[in-house]
């Protein structure tokens, strides 16, 4: 039987009366004391339990660690466990006692790591060389990395705005080269579901998540290229800018690609705005190169769609420049055909009675019949195919585009907006030649309106009650009736000589006469060589110096003089298909010119002698007379100020204002003057 041993005895802790004596005598100064004796007192105290008595701190228990690891720029990186913070003994029973509710609150509490911080520069040159290393890997094999165009958009969304910068070009770069000459069409569930090869599901994948990056692309975009109107620092302008020239970029790129309509829409948008700023002119400028480079007509037919509907949706108040555009089309040398703005006539095939004659009918077996059935199908599918547009194609795109012109014309010389009737008359004239004749009418009818109504508001101002003028646009009556006189004009010399002659009865002796009636005060006009677009200052010595100054009308960007001599080589020297000009206009028209030529300035002098010049040259004989005072034909007095030309009888008097324009100060003007006479003498 085995011996149970003795308890063991511990030493009883000493009373509280006792404590506080050892304490006492470890707290009191030993100066003057032996050693012995402090050995004496230290043998009575208690240090086992004066350790046992004080509060203890315990390590909680390391978790193991749950966090993945992190990619730097030096590789993958273990994440460290987080540490517990450390409890005091005290606090152990009362985190025991607590239910298990607030232990699981305690264990979700996550330490948030501080972030290092990284300079500017550092950010760009890291972002520099990931940027590199994917543009990299996609260039090398695009079908393998497709997956990193997914890593550069998350790069795009920076909160550094270099590194977006940076980010937004290289999407662009990388698209611009991987981006194939067709269009890809959406998935059908049918093809969804058919059995493929595994080159063919790869080349189907490939383009899939093109589509799809692309598109992400394209939003970033829309949304940055708005710009934020909470924030109008340089950096987000200058983020805007860049994000503006990316869709420029690709919109003249790839336009066949797919989202083309995105992309125009960001354009059209940035034109709508009242600013003008850089933004706007690159946003115009690449719309007029999309005119002149698109050769079948689809994209330009979008881009047409999206312009009228804004300019509509606008109320026509938009700058000039933005209808401008329509004159980079290239419906004036490729499309032959005429239309309005309610349709656009057919061929004249197609206009021809009756019925084509049958093709004879040759013999063919079923086998031959089948076999050309199938070379049908398969010549179909190949014209498909095919990148290049038919003729036919290209016509009815174009077709669509000049009605859609002509209807935004149309409408806005019926709302007359002085700020676009410039830009109108001037589109009018140059695609007169595609204007359908049975709608000529109605187009000189809303010229005379037109030129009646600019006279009336310069005389009158403009009503207090109209608010579609605008405060910086006042009217120009002079630039607005010339518009009009040359595309009256140029409807009738932009049609065939042999239909010009037979088919049209056009009166053009309306704006003949007003262009009589305004040479005079045209010559007066001291911004006769100054156009709509020109610097003027301010006079200082009028009453209101803070006053704006005259150069806020947009009628056109071309000089007055310019105009006035374009009216007048449409009135004295029209092509030779058309009906001669009488010489009582010639003669009544060179007295004029000469008259206004003596206070003309020194190059609208110039001008206007070098047309005398050519009218001498081709129809000297019918005004000789002018020169030479024996061969007087009319009788009576000249009477300039006449508003008839028929009724002025200018061979009534002589060019006696050739002899003050011999003494003038320019050697130019002397010797054309000499040029005029030396053609009048050699047409005897």
């Amino acid at each position: 039987m085995s011996r149970i041993p003795a308890a063991k005895r511990r030493r009883l802790s000493p009373t509280n009366s006792e404590n506080l004596v050892d304490r006492s005598v470890k707290s009191q100064k030993t100066n003057g004391t032996t050693e012995s004796e402090l050995y004496a007192h230290a043998a009575k105290w208690d240090l086992e339990q004066d350790y046992e008595q004080r509060p203890r701190k315990i390590k909680a228990k390391q978790k193991e660690a749950s966090r993945l690891p992190i990619k730097t720029s030096e590789g993958w990186v273990e994440q460290e466990p987080a540490l517990e913070p450390e409890v005091e003994e005290e606090d152990v029973d009362s985190l025991l006692e607590s239910d298990g509710s607030e232990e699981k609150d305690e264990e979700m509490v996550n330490v948030k790591e501080e972030k290092p911080i990284i300079s500017q520069r550092q950010q760009i040159l890291e972002a520099k060389e990931e940027l590199a290393r994917l543009a990299s890997l996609i260039n090398e094999d695009p079908e393998e990395h497709i997956g990193s165009l997914r890593a550069l958009a998350q790069i795009a969304v920076s909160e550094n705005i270099t590194v977006k910068k940076l980010a937004l070009a290289t999407q662009l770069a990388i698209y611009k080269d991987i981006i194939p000459g067709y269009r890809i069409r959406p998935l059908s569930d049918e093809d969804m579901r058919s059995k493929l090869s595994k080159e063919v599901r790869r080349l189907r994948n490939f383009e899939q998540a093109l589509v799809t990056g692309y598109q992400d692309y394209i939003r970033h975009l829309a949304k940055l290229s708005n710009g934020n109107k909470t924030k109008s620092s340089q950096e987000v302008r200058g983020l805007t800018t860049v994000a503006i020239s990316c869709v420029c970029n690709l919109i003249l790129s790839v336009p066949h690609f797919n989202f083309r309509g995105e992309l125009l829409k960001i354009l059209v948008d940035k034109l709508s705005g009242k600013g003008i700023d850089a933004d706007f002119v690159k946003c115009r400028e690449t719309l007029e190169t999309l005119f002149e480079n698109d050769e079948d007509g689809n994209a330009s037919l979008d881009a047409v769609t999206m312009l009228t509907k804004m300019i509509k949706a606008r109320n026509y108040n938009v700058d000039e420049s933005v209808l401008n555009t329509f004159l980079h089309l290239r419906l004036l040398s490729e499309f032959s055909l005429k239309g309005s703005q309610n349709s656009v006539d057919k061929p004249a095939e197609q206009l021809t009675p009756g019925k084509k004659p049958k093709e004879k009918r040759e013999f063919r077996t079923k086998k031959q019949r089948k076999l050309l059935k199938e070379r049908k199908v398969i010549a179909k599918e190949m014209k498909d195919a095919d990148a290049t547009v038919s003729h036919e194609e290209r016509d009815r795109m174009q077709a669509e585009t000049l009605k859609m012109v002509f209807v935004t014309y149309f409408r806005i010389l019926k709302a007359r907006s002085p700020k676009l009737m410039g830009a109108v008359l001037e589109g009018l004239a140059r695609y007169a030649h595609l204007i359908n004749q049975d709608f000529f009418g109605d187009i000189l009818e809303a010229l005379k309106d037109l030129i009646a109504y600019a006279e009336a508001a310069e005389a009158t101002g403009p009503d207090e009650g109209d608010n579609d003028v605008e405060e910086d646009a006042p009217r120009n009556a002079t630039r607005e009736s010339l518009l009009c006189v040359i595309t009256a004009f140029a409807l009738l010399q932009g049609q065939d000589g042999s239909t010009a002659t037979t088919v049209l009865n056009l009166d053009l002796n309306f704006f003949i006469t007003h262009l009589y009636r305004n040479l005079h005060p045209a010559s007066l006009n001291p911004d006769i060589e100054l156009s709509a677009k020109s610097l003027h200052l301010p006079d200082p010595h009028a009453p209101d110096s803070s006053a704006k100054p005259a150069t806020t009308n947009k009628v056109n960007v071309q000089t007055t003089t310019v105009l006035l001599i374009r009216s007048l080589s449409s009135v004295l020297l029209p092509p030779t298909a058309l009906r001669a000009v009488p010489p009582i206009r010639l003669a009544a028209f060179c007295k004029q010119l000469l008259t206004v030529s003596l206070q003309l300035p020194e190059k609208s002098c110039l001008a206007m002698l070098g047309l005398l010049n050519k009218v001498t040259k081709v129809h000297g004989r019918k005004i000789g007379a002018l020169w030479n005072s024996e061969e007087r034909k009319g009788d009576g007095v000249f009477d300039p100020l006449r508003g008839e030309v028929e009724g002025s009888n200018p061979f009534a008097s002589t060019v006696w204002e050739g002899e003050i324009l011999r003494q003038h100060f320019c050697p130019a003007v002397r010797e054309a003057v000499g040029s005029i006479e030396k053609n009048v003498l050699d047409a005897r």
